[in-house]
């Protein structure tokens, strides 16, 4: 799968088309509803559509074209697959691309992954290594956590950041007070377990 622009000719059985052209002349029924995935206030829905495209080539081909429904912009992307997948598994591979950028931002605020001067490869390359294991280390933390059966009561699981920030607060810089900052991480995610339920209660209302 990849990601083109709005003006990206394709070929389809009626001839070589812009994509943008091609989504404004799809009717009403060859839209989808899909969620690409979960996030703070709810699932992420949009309109997906597929045309097929390059025929006569090996495998199946499509341009993927996503559409969300507060603005109507269009996001488009060339799909290729040796056999036929329904729309929902290619809207959940596009839906990829958030996992990827979360993890670049949480690499960037919660290990310092573009903290580097980029002075020597050398120095390049052991920042982003150990830059890189910290996130891991988190990550596998929150997985760890997130897996933990019974999930706990009234909060939701430890997340990178928290975990990142409990780090520092109790063992990085220990002091006095421990239970207080315990206390407060309980708190906030008391207060984001209830935030996310509130959230994912009123989406029904308009949301498959």
């Amino acid at each position: 799968m990849l990601a083109v622009a709005r003006n990206h000719r394709v070929t389809t059985g009626a001839g070589a088309r812009r994509a943008d052209v091609l989504a404004g002349r799809l009717p009403g029924r060859a839209w989808q509803r899909w969620s690409a995935g979960e996030g703070a206030k709810g699932h992420r829905y949009y309109d997906w559509a597929r045309v097929a495209i390059s025929p006569g080539r090996s495998g199946h081909r499509w341009l993927l074209i996503r559409r969300s429904r507060c603005t109507a912009e269009l996001a488009f992307h060339r799909c290729y697959a040796p056999r036929c997948v329904p729309l929902a598994t290619l809207a959940k591979i596009a839906a990829r691309r958030w996992t990827t950028e979360e993890n670049f931002q949480a690499g960037k605020t919660l290990v310092g992954l573009d903290e580097h001067q980029v002075r020597r490869w050398a120095s390049w390359y052991r920042w982003t290594t150990l830059a890189m294991l910290a996130c891991s280390v988190l990550t596998i933390t929150a997985s760890t956590e997130h897996a933990r059966d019974p999930a706990p009561t009234g909060q939701v699981p430890l997340t990178r950041s928290e975990i990142a920030r409990l780090f520092a607060t109790l063992v990085i810089q220990p002091g006095r007070g421990a239970g207080h900052h315990l206390r407060w991480s309980a708190w906030r995610r008391r207060h984001q377990h209830r935030a996310r339920i509130c959230h994912y209660q009123r989406q029904p209302a308009t949301d498959p």
